[in-house]
């Protein structure tokens, strides 16, 4: 019986192929010298309309009109009708931060009500390994199938290289850092990655003192802790950046750590 089950395991493989999405180089060009724009105000009205700040930027995703659904959906028809690499690197960030934001909403729009983006599948294929919709192609670009996982991991991640665009693409969970109420654009990003860094930092949900020397972090900082540093040293420096008076007290204690996520849908009912 493992035998027959490892047998379709390799047959699932060999018919599902890598597919170029998932070469960093293929996405290393840009354009310094075009000044062209890309328009996100679809986006930003979206969400001026839907986050509701007062609520730890949660969603009102059970209020979303129809027509606003379909505003969303053409615009990230229209993101992926963009060649990105035509334009300046900056405008590139944006328009790859906006589109992981904005397809995770219409993903949970497409399924809601749901409890947590990690009941959606949107495939049927054999992966064990995986829950949510994170490796399933949901738009395609230059004629190249992408997921969300390409746009974080493959393309945002490598790419540039920042820390801080954990704090940039947000997985419509609690447990993430907060869906900014703005659109990034090319001139607004520095300050929206410094204000979601700070935000979450100084959040319970980022990095919260419970006494006795110990803190709990964010699983973000476990997951992807290379990005943070190499050493534990490097991820208190890091947070120590942003952390106010209380929180900055207990990392310069060097504190045991724990680790906790909440997966539930950020959802302002």
């Amino acid at each position: 019986m493992k035998f027959i089950l490892f047998s379709l395991y390799l047959l699932i493989l060999s018919t599902n192929p890598v597919h170029a999405a998932t070469k960093t180089s293929n996405w290393l060009d840009s354009n310094e010298q075009n000044s062209q724009t890309i328009d996100h105000t679809t986006w930003q009205v979206f969400l001026q309309k839907y986050v509701n700040t007062d609520n730890d930027s949660k969603v009102k995703y059970a209020a979303v009109s129809n027509s606003d659904k379909q505003a969303l959906n053409g615009y990230i028809d229209t993101l992926g009708s963009i060649n990105p690499l035509l334009y300046k690197r900056a405008e590139q960030y944006a328009y790859w931060a906006n589109l992981y934001n904005a397809i995770t909403i219409k993903l949970i729009l497409d399924h809601y009500p749901v409890k947590s983006i990690k009941k959606i599948e949107l495939s049927r294929s054999f992966r064990p390994w995986s829950r949510g919709p994170w490796d399933d192609d949901v738009i395609s670009i230059n004629n190249t199938a992408i997921s969300l996982n390409d746009i974080e991991h493959v393309i945002l991640r490598p790419i540039w290289q920042d820390p801080r665009t954990h704090y940039a693409v947000n997985c419509a969970s609690i447990g993430c850092p907060n869906l900014a109420n703005q659109a990034f654009t090319a001139e607004n990003t520095e300050q929206l990655l410094e204000q979601n860094a700070s935000a979450f930092i100084n959040s319970n949900k980022g990095l919260k003192y419970v006494g006795k020397n110990k803190v709990v972090l964010s699983k973000i900082y476990s997951w992807y802790k290379g990005d943070f540093g190499d050493t534990q040293a490097e991820l208190i420096e890091h947070l120590k950046q942003y952390a106010d008076n209380e929180r900055l007290k207990a990392l310069n204690n060097n504190p045991s750590i724990k680790y906790e996520y909440n997966w539930n849908l950020n959802d302002d009912k």
